[in-house]
């Protein structure tokens, strides 16, 4: 059958109700296919939508549910992906939920993509391992360490696949660099730097109505109440940057932002994906913004035990000489990947690349297409959970030692402190001096 006519057969038969389900490791139903659904569709879910939908008919998948606590970014997600399939000439109705607890209660959804505020990602990443589904979830992992080792465990003990949402580790420019370094072809790995921008701006704290399409209270979820106003959550007349994205009740700002990004790949290149440093010591600066209250400037250093340095610095975004990325030098050379760039002390290393029989990683073109072969394959896709909750640790760590403004020891076999009852406090409760 055709892969049109399969999909027009296949969206149809969904929306009258009439699938079969038959027994597979991912719930699989008649034909085969995979039934996604949409958790969180503002500004990251809708691009992430976007790009499975490109994908999805090569991996006999299709949305059906989405979910939002926004009415207005929940009816919009649905005639996205509605319109989407009407353009190929299939009728599809795709169901509304306001509530990721009852979607989660229906069976034949079998993968879930997850794009809340990063202060909700452990409470719903969590309970859809727990409910049996396989999930695609937007970095930063989760917002406290402890939350990350909790949602490692229930990815584990449900045997469910998890793709964090590093799609760097599918891109050529990142790849390579990190092949060329695990390879040694800048000698002994001496010294990582990770760049990031800096935020910026001004939020306004005044209360205000809260609009009627938008359950505050669901979008608040396990955070401390605060008055509404729309520079706390999100834009109500565009997809365009949330203000929460610079709320400490929320998320930690560019460093678990652009930092979980690049971290990821400081840790790829140099085989720590399973590691940590040992030692760590940030600063950062806090300016007066009103409403904005994550770090703006940061610059840290991280020790790990093999004696890699590695150096986490920030830039402007006005600086029009540095872009967001990571440089790995050794003792014979170095090597920088960014968005679509790399660079070299020696161009002729950019022309090198391993045999098929020599590659130390994983070859991933298409992140979302690389999760759901692992869905349909039950197996770990190219960044699992555990690498994602490590890279974002690396992050927490630089923030929990930039609010306490001083160097920090790390035991990354436990995940604790070492003789500091004090930092050990923000491993589950990052909000602990935020009043102060």
């Amino acid at each position: 059958m055709k892969r049109r006519k399969f999909l027009k057969t296949t969206a149809n038969a969904i929306a009258g109700g009439f699938w079969v389900s038959s027994c597979s490791s991912f719930g699989g139903h008649a034909n085969n296919h995979i039934e996604l659904a949409a958790i969180g569709c503002g500004r990251m879910g809708r691009n992430d939508i976007k790009n499975i939908l490109a994908i999805a008919a090569d991996h006999n998948a299709l949305f059906t549910s989405v979910c939002d606590v926004d009415q207005n970014r929940l009816r919009a997600a649905r005639q996205l992906i509605e319109e989407r399939y009407a353009e190929q000439g299939i009728r599809h109705q795709v169901k509304e939920y306001s509530d990721f607890r009852k979607l989660l209660r229906n069976r034949s959804i079998d993968v879930v993509n997850i794009a809340t505020p990063d202060h909700c990602h452990a409470e719903v990443a969590i309970a859809a391992a727990e409910a049996g589904k396989d999930i695609y979830l937007q970095k930063p992992l989760t917002y406290t360490i402890a939350e990350g080792r909790k949602l490692v465990k229930a990815v584990r003990d449900n045997k469910r696949v998890l793709q964090t949402g590093s799609q760097q580790r599918s891109s050529v420019y990142f790849r390579r660099v990190c092949e060329l370094v695990r390879h040694g072809k800048i000698g002994e790995l001496k010294q990582i730097e990770v760049n990031i921008s800096e935020d910026e701006g001004y939020g306004d704290g005044s209360p205000m109505e809260v609009p009627g399409s938008l359950d505050y209270r669901r979008w608040l979820g396990s955070a401390p109440y605060k008055p509404y106003t729309v520079d706390r959550v999100h834009p109500q007349n565009s997809f365009g940057r949330p203000g929460w994205m610079q709320v400490s009740d929320y998320t930690h700002g560019m460093i678990t932002n652009w930092g979980s990004h690049m971290m990821d790949i400081a840790h790829w290149g140099s085989g720590m994906d399973f590691g940590g440093p040992t030692e760590i010591e940030a600063s950062a600066g806090y300016p007066d913004r009103g409403l904005f209250n994550v770090h703006t400037s940061l610059t840290a250093r991280n020790y790990y035990q093999n004696g890699l340095e590695l150096l986490l610095v920030s830039y402007p975004k006005n600086d029009e000489h540095v872009r967001p990325g990571v440089t790995f030098r050794g003792s014979e050379g170095w090597v920088r990947c960014e968005r679509g760039f790399f660079s070299s002390s020696d161009r002729n290393l950019l022309r090198w690349e391993p045999k098929d029989q020599d590659r130390l990683l994983a070859v991933s073109t298409n992140h979302y297409g690389n999760f759901l072969e692992a869905v349909r394959q039950h197996k770990d896709p190219i960044c699992p959970v555990e690498v994602g909750h490590r890279s974002n640790s690396v992050c927490i760590l630089n923030s929990i030692s930039a609010k306490l403004r001083r160097s920090l020891r790390w035991d990354y076999t436990k995940e604790v402190f070492v003789d500091d009852p004090e930092a050990n406090r923000f491993l589950s409760d990052m909000r602990i001096y935020d009043e102060a």
